[in-house]
């Protein structure tokens, strides 16, 4: 088994498509997500173009493919982004086959140096649904520290609901880097 990180590319764009189009309700829900919010393919489409035609340092969301044997499985994205400071991250393994079984702790600790480096970041944040213990257990397996539970609509896609936040500085990321999940 052979797990990789790479930038998006214009070729990956349908697979984050389809993952937001063709994923069962009850996943999506089981993630926070209100269906009501999802966008139509154009609207996905323009904005992925949007992010991968945008510098670095002027990104407002910036994704990254998880991959299992030179396979796309998943995508790892932060927004919220203050260059040189902060941003948000969000975790998505597409196929319910992927899922449970320790790889998204493996694939996240891959793609922290592509936020923490390429975004130049201090902190990195994650607010996953209070009510999904997968995110949760991989956060806190890594290093992330928990910060408080608190009620809110984490993202554009979400409704209001409970989540947990959890943050990452620089020094702890470094830390990390350094020892094997």
């Amino acid at each position: 088994m052979h797990l990789s990180v790479r930038e998006i590319q214009p070729t990956d764009i349908d697979f984050i498509i389809r993952y937001w189009l063709e994923s069962s309700d009850a996943h999506l829900v089981g993630m926070g997500v209100d269906l009501s919010k999802i966008p139509a393919r154009q609207t996905l489409q323009q904005n992925l173009r949007e992010q991968l035609n945008t510098p670095m340092e002027a990104k407002k969301a910036y994704a990254l493919i998880w991959e299992l044997n030179r396979q796309p499985i998943g995508h790892c994205n932060v927004n919220r982004i203050v260059f040189g400071k902060e941003a948000y991250m969000h975790l998505h393994l597409w196929e319910g086959q992927h899922r449970q079984k320790g790889m998204g702790s493996l694939l996240m600790k891959k793609s922290l140096p592509f936020f923490f480096e390429n975004l130049e970041l201090k902190i990195l944040f994650c607010e996953p649904y209070a009510l999904n213990p997968a995110p949760n257990r991989a956060l806190e397996k890594i290093g992330f520290k928990f910060e408080k539970t608190h009620t809110t609509t984490p993202g554009s896609l979400n409704f209001k609901q409970e989540v947990n936040l959890w943050k990452l500085d620089k020094t702890d990321y470094e830390k990390i880097l350094q020892k094997p999940v």
